[in-house]
């Protein structure tokens, strides 16, 4: 049959069923509700970058991996090639999910379709994917989902907005100008339709999914995106089904949490965050690379610590926020070994510590230069992250202060209340290399 007729046929048959009409006056579900109150309480998710980009492996230069097409304006017909030699036979979801549970991760972001426009998995909206036009031939999507679902662990797609590949892609963003050889001869609106086509088959064929995590709509910030359609399609079809973008931007209607480019909720060191406010009880996720790039980069080894990672781990969740580390596979499928051994030294800590950590909220006191405070059930705990002093003035508490004791030993401190703030007194003695932490006691 004409696959463009059934791209037609399912165009249609979901446009008709139900309208999608612009998703105004969001009322998330209850489903809904209780599904943010988890992804809040996870705190620790890994973010998996892969597509054909891995297998030129940074192309020489650092940081490129998966902007290679973009990058090095290798064209369309060029670039499809890779599907031809994408054969990753040692790709094993089991040991994927294994390990991380292992490093206290609670959920799994990864990519199903990036801005290579390359599907993941079996997509009926197009033949460019991995089962139509890669020797391997497998769902991927699917491997991975049936293993998370066997294992308990919830997965989340990331879906680019942006796609280099498709023609009907125009007008150009800002990015995949004119050396992609794509067709000026284009239809917006179709592009649109035809991501609501993957969007749909992402939800119907793949049981419950946690998140879909957009991205790339800054490449053309004025475009209509039609994001009450895509919303409603999504909440109409799994309404309990999280969404979040990669705009930079503050909440559009719709979205269910807000996400920072490899900054902390606030800040914006990295230029990309243009929030102009963080609405109090939305879920907060922060994602950051383990080196400089996000795809697989042979070339990259500015590898961050684990002590660094676990710092940025506990300075997230001391503003609230989930910490989403990524990793980017290799062409044959396994996760780089330098990789695993930084998620395990993770793992290891949050096996002593994770008490501080899962199903906490922000601290009374906001992240500083010294560290960061996160609390549950009424117990406040404070992460000393940088200390140069054995006194430390960490800020006001809006309660008196009973005791403050350190977590390792239950030992306790020497404190002050002044009209600045509590002073800690953290003897050198005392003090641990990643994070020295002291619960407080009202």
């Amino acid at each position: 049959m004409n696959t463009k007729k059934i791209i037609a046929g399912i165009i249609f048959a979901i446009f008709l069923s139900n309208s999608l009409t612009a998703q105004t006056d969001y009322k998330p579900t209850e489903k809904n509700l209780q599904n943010r109150e988890w992804f809040k309480n996870a705190k620790f998710g890994l973010f998996i970058h892969w597509g054909m980009y891995c297998q030129l492996a940074g192309g020489g230069d650092k940081g490129i991996a998966e902007w290679i097409m973009n990058d090095k304006k290798i064209p369309v017909v060029e670039y499809e090639k890779l599907a031809t030699f994408f054969n990753p036979t040692q790709f094993n979801p089991a040991d994927w999910v294994s390990m991380v549970k292992k490093a206290g991760i609670k959920y799994i972001t990864i990519t199903t379709k990036h801005h290579e426009g390359f599907a993941m998995y079996d997509s009926k909206a197009s033949d460019y994917n991995v089962v139509k036009k890669t020797p391997y031939g497998k769902d991927i999507i699917k491997l991975l989902k049936d293993e998370c679902d066997k294992q308990g662990i919830k997965l989340f797609f990331y879906y680019s907005q942006l796609d280099w590949h498709n023609t009907d892609y125009f007008p150009r963003g800002r990015t995949g100008q004119d050396f992609t050889g794509r067709s000026e001869n284009a239809d917006w609106n179709k592009y649109i339709d035809y991501m609501n086509v993957q969007l749909n088959e992402l939800l119907t064929n793949y049981g419950e999914v946690g998140g879909i995590w957009f991205d790339g709509m800054w490449d053309k910030p004025n475009a209509n995106w039609r994001l009450g359609e895509t919303y409603s399609l999504i909440h109409r079809i799994q309404n309990g089904t999280l969404i979040g973008s990669n705009h930079h931007m503050s909440l559009n209607e719709g979205e269910d949490f807000l996400m920072f480019e490899r900054d902390l909720p606030g800040e914006n060191k990295m230029g990309f965050n243009q929030t102009s406010s963080i609405p109090e009880n939305v879920p907060l996720e922060m994602c950051e690379t383990m080196n400089g790039s996000w795809g697989y980069n042979i070339v990259d080894n500015n590898y961050k610590s684990s002590s660094e990672l676990i710092q940025t781990m506990v300075k997230a969740s001391g503003f609230g926020a989930n910490f989403l580390l990524n990793t980017g596979p290799m062409p044959n499928g396994k996760i780089q070994p330098e990789n695993v051994d930084t998620l395990l030294k993770m793992g290891k800590w949050l096996e002593k510590y994770g008490e501080t950590i899962y199903g906490t909220t922000k601290g009374p006191i906001k992240p500083a230069y010294w560290g960061a405070t996160t609390q549950k059930n009424g117990n406040v705990w404070v992460h000393i992250l940088n200390v140069k002093d054995e006194n430390i003035l960490i800020g006001k508490l809006s309660k008196k202060l009973k005791s403050a004791r350190f977590f390792d030993d239950h030992s306790n401190t020497k404190f002050k209340e002044t009209e600045f703030g509590v002073i800690l007194n953290i003897p050198k003695e005392k003090r641990k290399p990643v994070d020295t932490i002291i619960e407080l006691e009202m």
